[in-house]
């Protein structure tokens, strides 16, 4: 009796040593005073789709992680990043919903952090702070996008991919072509999320015309900086007559949403809230779209033959592969198809350097 009562209590010592330890993700068989670490059980895990955050630790990674942790459609959510996983992995996990979550740190572990994901969610590299161009962000942005979506390409060619990081309008780019390089490229499951720029639009639209902003919608197209974010005022639901002063006031707040909430915070971040709350918003449409509820549409910066531009942000009809739907822009009035002129050397100029970034040689 002694010895079996001594198995019994040894057995639930190895499974709470395995649950504090697997925020890290350490190997299979690392010992814990003396007792080896058994294999965690997921219990009470709902079925559902794998989501990996890339990225979870940081100022947008961690509260996006919450959300996700929180919604029932998830039943594995995997937090990667090169810093202060375990501890936010810890945190996380505390919640009592029904996902399962495990923590992997460093690029050794970006593999299994990987491995057989649904969605795969990228919010990684450094935010924007006062002064900072697009330019700068993307002279550190660029080199984790690539090696994350080599990551991907190898461990989960198959996922649907969203991209946070910035800057969007080279970041999808640059996934593009690794993806291509790596010969599993699939336009139709790879989005950069512009959806902050829609929620946006429609929470100030809301505040001109006095409505609760969940009723709004404003389709919002191009791409997702400054001049190349086109809200399209002329097709905002519930229809509304903007005057010439609101249109010009509209459209200048919601393409410099971002750099309104980098001045607010003084130095101190960018916009992380907001940020999360769009993407969680956005994959959550993946996977309804994963799950086979049809009829989502949602404005995302896709491949697309819409306009002139190989990316360009416009609404799309998610399904179970992806994009299963590009729609095009509907009439637009003067001022939204000057919007489009004006857009078009950045644009251009930000795909560009994306596709060139990946092709020149990588530095020692």
């Amino acid at each position: 009796m002694e010895r079996r009562s001594g198995t019994k209590a040894q057995m639930r010592l190895a499974r709470i040593s395995s649950h504090m330890l697997s925020s890290s993700c350490p190997p299979q068989g690392l010992k814990m005073g003396g007792l080896e670490r058994e294999p965690t059980r997921a219990k009470g895990a709902a079925p559902g789709f794998k989501v990996a955050v890339l990225g979870a630790a940081g100022g947008i990674g961690q509260p996006l992680s919450l959300l996700l942790k929180m919604n029932p459609l998830v039943s594995t959510l995997h937090l990667y990043d090169v810093f202060n996983t375990p501890g936010v992995t810890a945190d996380l996990s505390h919640t009592n919903t029904s996902a399962v979550v495990r923590g992997y740190l460093g690029k050794d572990q970006l593999g299994p952090a990987l491995d057989g994901m649904d969605l795969v969610i990228i919010p990684a590299g450094v935010p924007r702070k006062p002064g900072m161009t697009r330019d700068d962000l993307f002279n550190i942005n660029a080199g984790i996008v690539r090696t994350l979506i080599e990551g991907v390409a190898k461990h989960c060619p198959h996922a649907i991919i969203n991209i946070i990081s910035n800057p969007v309008n080279s970041t999808v780019p640059i996934a593009a072509e690794v993806l291509k390089i790596a010969g599993v490229y699939d336009p139709k499951r790879l989005f950069g999320v512009t959806t902050l720029d829609v929620v946006r639009a429609n929470t100030f639209v809301a505040e001109v015309i006095g409505v609760d902003p969940k009723d709004v919608n404003v389709p919002v197209v191009g791409g997702h900086a400054g001049v190349t974010i086109l809200p399209i005022l002329s097709q905002v639901s519930p229809k509304f007559a903007f005057n010439e002063k609101e249109v010009e006031y509209l459209t200048n707040r919601i393409q410099n949403g971002g750099t309104e909430v980098v001045e607010a915070k003084a130095g101190t971040g960018s916009a992380t809230l907001s940020m999360a709350y769009a993407a969680a918003k956005f994959g959550e449409a993946c996977l309804r779209a994963l799950q086979g509820e049809t009829g989502i549409i949602e404005c995302a910066y896709v491949a697309s033959e819409v306009t002139e531009f190989p990316f360009f942000a416009t609404k799309v009809r998610l399904g179970r592969n992806g994009v299963e739907e590009i729609f095009p822009l509907g009439p637009l009035n003067s001022y939204e198809r000057e919007g489009l002129e004006k857009m078009k050397a950045e644009l251009h100029g930000s795909i560009e350097k994306g596709v060139n970034f990946v092709h020149k040689p990588k530095s020692s």
